[in-house]
C-alpha cells in the first residue's frame, strides 16, 4: 500500500489542522493505521492510531483530548485532526499502515507499521 499525507501548514498557537492520508495499492480496511510525528533534533514518537474497523483509537498523552485520529474506509484514508495546536506540537506527521497478525486491535510501536508516508510538516508559531 502507498501512503500519501497532507495537509501540514503553518497554523498559530491555539489553531487546528486536520491531516488526510490517502491510501492506494492495497486493501485499506486490511490495515491498522498510526499517526507518527518527528520533531526537530528528536526521535520520531507515536501520536495516534486507529484499528481496521475504526472502532478503536489509541492516542499519546501529549496529544490526548486535543487530537482525534478517524477513517473512512469507504475514501481510503484516515485522518487527525489537531485542535489547540501547541508550538510543541511542530513536527513532520507521518502516517502509516500496519497488516501485522497481531492480536491487538491498535498498534502504537513504529515497529509494527512497515508501510509509510512521506510525511507533511506541521509549524505552529506562538
Amino acid at each position: 500500500v502507498q501512503l500519501q499525507a497532507s495537509g501540514g501548514g503553518l497554523v498559530q498557537a491555539g489553531g487546528s489542522l486536520r491531516l488526510p492520508c490517502a491510501a492506494s495499492g492495497g486493501t485499506f480496511n486490511r490495515y491498522r493505521m498510526g499517526w507518527f510525528r518527528q520533531a526537530p533534533g528528536k526521535e520520531r514518537e507515536f501520536v495516534a492510531a486507529i484499528s481496521r474497523s475504526g472502532a478503536t483509537t489509541r492516542y499519546a498523552n501529549s496529544v490526548k483530548g486535543r487530537f482525534t485520529i478517524s477513517r473512512d474506509n469507504a475514501k481510503n484514508t484516515v485522518y487527525l485532526q489537531m485542535n489547540s495546536l501547541n508550538p510543541e506540537d511542530t513536527a513532520v506527521y507521518y502516517c502509516a499502515a500496519s497488516d501485522l497478525p497481531l492480536i491487538v486491535a491498535v498498534s502504537t510501536q513504529d515497529a509494527e507499521y512497515a508501510y509509510w508516508g512521506q510525511g507533511t510538516l506541521v509549524t505552529v508559531s506562538s
